[in-house]
This record gives C-alpha cells, structure tokens and sequence, in this order.
C-alpha cells in the first residue's frame, strides 16, 4: 500500500501544501503515490481560492522529476549489479584470503546478495569480500 501524507484542505496555502505533496512523493520513493496525492488535492482544494496554474505547473513539473529519479536509481542499480557480476567472474579460479587470515583457497564459485559478494572456496568454505580480504 503507498504511503500517503495527510492533506489538510483549506487548511494550508496552495504552495504548502505542494511543497508536501512533492515531499511525500520523494519520501515514499514512488510517484504512483505522487500522483495519487496530487489528485487528492485538486478534489479537496477550496473553490473559492483555486490552485494558480502556476503552482499546478510546478507540481506537474515535479511528479516528472521524480519519475525520471526513479528511473535513474533504476538504472543505476542495474549498472551496479552488472558490475558486481563482472567483477564475481573475474575472481573464479583466484586465490582468496579472509581479512583474518584464517580462511584462505582458490575461489569455485561467487554468490551475490544483500550483504555483498561470497566467495565460495574449492573446499566448500566461504569467504565475505570486503576490506581486508586479500585476493591473488
């Protein structure tokens, strides 16, 4: 379910209550939301004081640069996994060391997941890659 911020109608001025809209939709990182807010507000806004066209531009404006946000940050997290993948490959049939130095073989295979990038070892044994590992 989206998360939606209360709007008070009649309550603020037309510019606040837009600059909470765009707020609420960047905070809830999902301009379905956004969108779903600003059509609130124009059902809710007061007769007698109508929007400015200007303000109903801007907001316009805005919902399209959070969409393009999200689409970056969409982006942005494919080109990072494909790094990540590129670089898991080229560290098959390496030699790895924890940053202990406790644990150490040629790497097998290499998972990816929340925490980062496993090496997992010709013996079975797992190596997390991060600071400290060394890998030859």
């Amino acid at each position: 379910m989206p998360v939606t911020a209360p709007i008070t109608p009649f309550a603020t001025s037309n510019s606040t209550r837009a600059a909470s809209v765009a707020n609420a939709a960047a905070d809830a990182g999902n301009y379905n939301a956004f969108l779903q807010l600003l059509v609130t507000e124009l059902r809710h806004q007061d007769p007698m004081k109508p929007m400015d066209p200007t303000q109903t531009v801007t907001q316009l404006a805005t919902f399209a640069s959070v969409e393009q946000a999200i689409q970056t940050n969409s982006l942005l997290a494919s080109l990072n996994e494909n790094s990540a993948l590129s670089q898991a490959s080229s560290l098959i049939g390496r030699t790895v060391s924890s940053a202990d130095g406790k644990t150490s073989g040629v790497v097998k295979s290499v998972m990816i997941d929340d925490g980062g990038m496993i090496a997992v070892l010709a013996d079975g044994r797992k190596v997390l890659l991060g600071p400290g590992v060394t890998i030859s």
